[in-house]
């Protein structure tokens, strides 16, 4: 497993992070617990969850974990997130209910789940300041912004001396992707680690979906997934990769995975599911090495 190395003291991200999205909406509790086991042995340190997913029941989940795992708690990594509004109440109020749910006194790293209008004003960043002072917070990130909005966020901070985002955390998979050179040299100029999530695009470039939507499947829980998703770009890419994987041997799930884990400007990619052995296929994608299969993915 490959580590890289954080400002939290004795604390590395591992390259493969564990989505917690499932956990109390998709898997129940016992079978969360497995997951969580299973990562841990297999050296996946960095578990990410957030107030919205399941309502909450995703961070009660992680917390319960974490508190019958005591002995190993200090090697793990928890990243959660908020929702908007982002003004000073809500945000002490969001912070104060997610620590209660994971059962802890500081939140590694908290990101603010999406852009809101309100991240164009210092008294968001004080807040956030606020929290640090107070140990509720540890490490600050910004999840589904766009470089430009990445841009004003980080030009706010430096303005008013608050703390800078360590994290960014943006979807990114062979047919979809919200990560692009802009964003990129954001975070290399600033010293954040960019973090990737959805793989598999919630199970789209497995290719089980090309039929119609399979029921309880992420797309079939959340129809609003469908339209990033079921349009001519990403069904172009879908079969680029069916073809590469026809020609060669390797499964389509393996050679989307293969091309999230290599690429070079990301720190941690997030593998979720419902298995273990969804893990097992993200571990045999991260040791994979035969560089001509990146030139025939993205060739013309």
């Amino acid at each position: 497993m490959k580590y890289t190395n954080t400002e939290l003291t004795g604390k590395f991200i591992s390259k493969i992070g564990l989505g917690c999205v499932t956990f109390g909406r998709e898997i129940d509790k016992a079978a969360s617990f497995t997951m969580m086991d299973y990562a841990y042995e297999r050296g996946i340190t960095f578990f990410d969850t957030a107030s919205a997913y399941g309502a909450g029941s995703s961070e009660t989940i992680v917390g319960e974990w974490i508190a019958a795992r005591r002995s190993i708690s200090d090697s793990i990594i928890v990243a959660t997130k908020i929702l908007p509004p982002y003004d000073p109440v809500n945000i002490s109020k969001s912070v104060s209910q997610s620590l209660k749910r994971l059962g802890n006194e500081t939140i590694d790293v908290l990101y603010l789940h999406r852009w809101d209008i309100n991240l164009e004003t210092p008294e968001l960043f004080s807040s956030l300041k606020s929290l640090m002072v107070q140990g509720k917070g540890r490490m600050f990130g910004a999840s589904n912004f766009t470089a430009g909005q990445l841009g004003k966020a980080v030009a706010l901070q430096k303005e008013n001396g608050f703390p800078a985002f360590r994290f960014v955390q943006n979807n990114n998979n062979f047919a979809v992707s919200d990560v692009n050179d802009d964003l990129i040299n954001i975070c290399h100029e600033n010293d954040m680690s960019l973090v990737t999530y959805s793989p598999l695009g919630a199970g789209f470039l497995t290719g089980k979906h090309e039929h119609g939507v399979q029921p309880g499947t992420r797309f079939d829980i959340i129809p609003g997934h469908k339209d990033v998703y079921f349009n001519e770009i990403a069904y172009r890419r879908l079969a680029r990769l069916q073809q590469v994987a026809a020609r060669t041997g390797y499964s389509p799930v393996h050679l989307a995975l293969v091309w999230a884990l290599h690429q070079p400007a990301v720190s941690s990619v997030l593998i979720g599911g419902r298995l273990p052995a969804q893990i097992d296929q993200a571990l045999v994608a991260m040791d994979f090495d035969v560089p001509d299969i990146f030139e025939q993915l993205e060739a013309d």
